[in-house]
C-alpha cells in the first residue's frame, strides 16, 4: 500500500486531479447545506449576472440560482457516473470472466454477444433506451451501463486467458479446488488492476453521457443536472453566457480530474511500470 501511494503521488497530474475530484465530491455532499433552497425554486430576478446579491454565479431565465444548480448537479452526475459504472463492471466482469475461463464455444458465444453490442453506436443506443423507457434516474443508469460494459468484458476476458495458464492456477486445479473458488480467489484478484483503471475512466464517460442526454432533454425531469442547465441556456447564450459557461466548466474539470486520477492509478498499479519508476 505504501508503494502504491508513493507511486501515485509522483504523478503531479494525478494529485491535481484528486484535489479537484475531492472538491467536486465535497460540493456534492454539501449541496443541501450550502443551498438549503431547492435549485428549482425561483429566488430572484431573471438573468442576474454573476457576483450579484445571492447569486454568485448568476441566475437563469426564471430567476433560479445557477450555483445551487451546479452543486445539486454535481451530486446527480457523480451518483449516475458511479452507479452506472458499478453496474457495467458487474456485467462486464461476470461475462468476461466466464468467457476467459471456460473458453471454447462459450467464449465464442459470449464474444459474439459483446460484438453485437459494439456494432451499435453507444450514444445512439443510450438515447433509444432512455426514450423507450422514459427518462428517469433508473433508466439513465441502466442505459449508460448497457453501453459501457462490452469493453470491460473484453478486458477481463483477455486478462483471464492470460492468468489461467499460470502455475498457481494450475496448482489450484490439481488440488481439487472448485471453479468458483479458483475464479474468485486466484484469478480475479490478479486481474483487477487494469479493471480498476478502466472503471475510473468509465465514470468520466458516464458523466459525459448523462450530460449529453440531459442536454437533449432526456434527463430525469425531477433532478437538476449540469446537462439540463446547459440545454436550457441554448436560446439565451448571448444574453446569459454564465448559464452555459459555469456548468460546462464543472463538466470539463470533473472529467479532466477523473482522467488524471485514472492515469495516475494506471502508473501506480501497472507492474510493468514500477521497476522503471522506482529506479528513476
Amino acid at each position: 500500500m505504501k508503494r502504491f501511494f508513493s507511486l501515485f503521488v509522483r504523478s503531479k497530474g494525478g494529485v491535481i486531479g484528486l484535489v479537484i475530484l475531492l472538491a467536486v465530491i465535497s460540493l456534492a455532499a454539501g449541496a443541501r447545506w450550502l443551498f438549503p433552497i431547492s435549485p428549482w425554486e425561483i429566488t430572484g430576478a431573471p438573468f442576474e449576472p454573476p457576483l450579484s446579491d445571492n447569486f454568485p454565479l448568476g441566475s437563469d431565465m426564471l430567476g433560479r440560482n445557477i450555483a445551487a444548480g451546479i452543486a445539486y448537479g454535481a451530486y446527480v452526475s457523480l451518483l449516475i457516473g458511479v452507479v452506472s459504472t458499478a453496474v457495467a463492471l458487474a456485467i462486464g466482469i461476470t461475462l468476461g470472466a466466464i468467457a476467459g475461463y471456460v473458453g471454447g464455444l462459450v467464449d465464442q458465444a459470449l464474444m459474439g454477444f459483446v460484438e453485437f453490442f459494439q456494432t451499435i453506436p453507444s450514444f445512439v443506443l443510450a438515447i433509444v433506451l432512455v426514450a423507450i423507457f422514459n427518462p428517469s434516474m433508473v433508466t439513465i443508469v441502466g442505459a449508460i451501463a448497457v453501453v459501457s460494459w462490452p469493453p470491460i468484458a473484453r478486458l477481463v476476458r483477455a486478462e483471464f486467458m492470460s492468468v489461467r495458464s499460470r502455475e498457481y492456477v494450475q496448482a489450484a486445479w490439481l488440488s481439487g479446488r472448485s471453479h468458483t473458488a479458483i475464479i474468485v480467489k486466484e484469478i480475479l484478484p490478479n486481474t483487477m488492476s487494469p479493471v480498476i483503471v478502466a472503471g475510473s475512466m468509465m465514470v468520466a464517460t458516464a458523466i459525459l453521457l448523462e450530460s449529453a442526454l440531459s442536454f437533449l432533454g432526456l434527463g430525469d425531469p425531477n433532478l437538476m443536472s449540469w446537462g439540463y442547465i446547459i440545454g436550457a441556456s441554448r436560446t439565451v447564450m448571448r444574453q446569459a453566457w454564465w448559464m452555459s459557461v459555469f456548468p460546462g466548466l464543472a463538466i470539463v474539470l470533473t472529467v479532466l480530474a477523473i482522467n488524471l486520477v485514472g492515469e495516475a492509478l494506471n502508473d501506480a498499479l501497472n507492474p510493468h511500470l514500477r521497476p522503471v519508476e522506482e529506479g528513476s
